[in-house]
């Protein structure tokens, strides 16, 4: 449906004006032939109730759609066109700046304002479409660089609301330098700290596209609008195929991992004002009573044992912790390179009244698709998390869970070498509190490319390995059904992985473990990263970065821990030689009743 009706969206946008630069309305809706005439939806939001086709808005419209009722503020609307070129053509450009505004009643094909969406302050850009097909000229490239810059001052969020449809031909060269200038103007806004939204109508191409709508923190795009650099002709044109259903629209972008979400229009103010709010004016959490403080020592388990109770089907998820503990979650999609890949799960949110970064890994299970592991679009994408929460400077915490990276063909043609290296050492120079809790199974270079943070946890019943227990085995006795043998060997238990100063703190588990009553996990990870957030964020920057890099780069020096941990398994290793010396020495003296017990080889 999305790819037959591509060229209704790109004759509806903007085609539909009045006089009064205001969308007429319908008697029947192109697509589905229902009537509009008494649709509230379409009268609000130019969609029809039936089929949700997007109907084209004018940029008043839009502004009315999502801003709080009067509170928009326009600025620069005296800046307006000229004929720099004195560009000769059929028809005058003077003229046909003219027409466009007495159609529209604009004066240019971008308004800016000053508003308040769900109550949170906000620079608006909007393009209209339907002024010269969104085009930006020299005076739409002064606008939007004069808006990011007022927004700057003020230290206002911005939302751009991006419908255009290429270059502004009739001002030549100067038009293509406006890319430039609007790139720059978002790139120095985003040196502030500030967020940055775009959202993308329909349709979404050109100059616009390619330079300050695709700069945004967060981009975000409506049902079925055509995105891209080039417009659908020029794609059509230079393929000998036909294209496929869907091709080049927001649906397409988004499985490429080019789009944050596919947002319905009703549901676009919501989105707009959640976000604006979380990452708007901080509330930071403090520390209370500190001897109020205590881990409790959980009992000491069978290495295999933990290895089954962390991969059990049942175990709560990144998914499940985050929908527990986290409020308000804003979910993020795509690496802006490739794709999505669906065992990364990374947002916004907020533990108790602050807003957090969360990135959560998705370990497969045996019956998914993603078993094979994590790809290198999912490590770009948590890097992409990552240098969000280094912008806004938001605590940042990770859920480890995953058996081990994508080892196929395709993953290293992709990067994957790459994409871990840099994940890991963004996590490594985040100059922001982190915490990563590994929460099932941590495995190898995927599980330490999310853990290098200031506060490493472990839930009690999780496992944190180089290897897998089976290849291990594999590897060490050629035999895979030895793996509960090899478990003990990795040391992989939370309490292991303390005792050898991998991690800092045991979160507790309910009996039987988290997967028995997942409620009580979250509520006990909870409380741990509530207690252990409000402890970092006493703690300066730098000396923030100091120790996690102290952390680190101690790790395996034998220490006064790492001496404990080897004495304990001396111990165990001299019990095990004098047992075996005692059965050799009884059996030298003669058959005993403990002959028939069973041995360890």
């Amino acid at each position: 449906m999305v790819r037959s009706v591509a060229g209704l969206f790109s004759r509806s946008a903007g085609g539909d004006r009045n006089g009064d630069g205001e969308s007429e309305g319908r008697d029947a809706c192109l697509i589905c032939q229902t009537d509009l005439a008494d649709s509230e939806l379409y009268a609000r939001h130019r969609v029809c109730h039936v089929c949700g086709f997007h109907y084209s808005m004018s940029a008043r419209e839009r502004i009315d759609s999502l801003i709080d009722m009067e509170t928009f503020h326009e600025i620069n609307r005296s800046v307006t066109s000229t004929d720099p070129l004195s560009f000769s053509s059929r028809g005058s450009y003077k003229q046909r700046i003219f027409q466009d505004q007495k159609r529209t009643g604009l004066t240019e094909a971008v308004v800016t304002g000053t508003c308040a969406v769900g109550g949170c302050p906000a620079m608006l850009i909007v393009l209209d479409f339907g002024f010269m097909g969104g085009t930006m000229g020299c005076v739409v490239g002064e606008k939007v660089a004069l808006a990011f810059e007022h927004a700057a001052k003020k230290k206002l969020p911005v939302i751009a609301v991006i419908t255009s449809g290429g270059a502004r031909i009739q001002e030549g060269v100067l038009s293509l330098m406006q890319m430039a200038k609007t790139s720059m103007a978002a790139t120095q806004f985003a040196k502030r700290g500030l967020p940055y939204i775009a959202v993308l109508a329909n349709p979404a191409t050109g100059q616009t596209y390619a330079s300050f709508g695709s700069l945004a923190d967060i981009v975000v795009a409506e049902p079925g609008a055509i995105v891209g650099f080039s417009p659908m002709r020029a794609i059509e044109r230079s393929s000998d195929e036909p294209l496929p259903i869907g091709a080049h629209t927001a649906e397409s972008h988004m499985r490429h991992g080019q789009l944050d979400a596919v947002v319905e229009r009703p549901q676009l103010r919501t989105l707009l004002s959640v976000v604006l709010d979380l990452l708007g004016p901080q509330y930071q959490l403090t520390v209370g009573d500190r001897s109020a403080t205590h881990s409790v020592e959980p009992q000491q388990v069978e290495a295999w044992n933990s290895v089954q109770l962390a991969r059990h089907e049942s175990r709560p998820s990144s998914s499940d912790y985050i929908a527990r503990i986290f409020t308000n979650f804003v979910e993020l999609h795509g690496d802006r390179a490739h794709g999505d890949d669906e065992a990364i799960i990374c947002g916004f949110g907020q533990l108790a009244a602050q807003t957090v970064v969360v990135v959560g890994q998705c370990r497969g299970r045996a019956d998914d698709d993603d078993s094979a592991g994590i790809r290198p679009e999912g490590f770009r994408k948590a890097s992409r998390a990552i240098a969000l929460a280094q912008k806004f400077g938001l605590p940042l915490i990770t859920l480890i869970d995953t058996s081990g990276a994508d080892d196929s063909l395709d993953s290293e043609e992709r990067g994957l070498g790459d994409a871990l290296a840099r994940t890991m050492a963004d996590m490594g120079q985040v100059e922001a509190p982190s915490i990563s809790v590994v929460i099932g199974e941590g495995g190898s270079e995927a599980a330490l490319a999310l853990g290098v943070a200031d506060r490493v946890l472990m839930m009690e019943n999780a496992i944190y390995t180089v290897i897998s227990p089976e290849g291990a085995a594999e590897l060490l006795y050629q035999d895979e059904s030895r793996a509960d043998e090899a478990a003990e060997s990795l040391k992989l238990t939370a309490q292991d992985c303390r005792d050898y100063g991998i991690i800092d703190r045991i979160v507790q588990e309910p009996p039987g473990g988290a997967h028995v009553d997942p409620d009580e996990a979250c509520r006990q990870l909870r409380r741990v990263l509530l207690q252990e957030l409000a402890e970092l964020q006493t703690v300066s920057k730098r000396k923030m970065l100091r120790n996690r890099y102290k952390k680190f780069r101690n790790m395996g020096e034998y220490s006064s821990r790492f001496r404990t941990a080897v004495g304990r398994e001396a111990s165990a290793l001299q019990g095990f030689v004098a047992t075996g010396v005692r059965r050799i020495a009884r059996r030298q003296s003669g058959p005993t009743e403990d002959d028939d017990l069973p041995t360890e080889d």
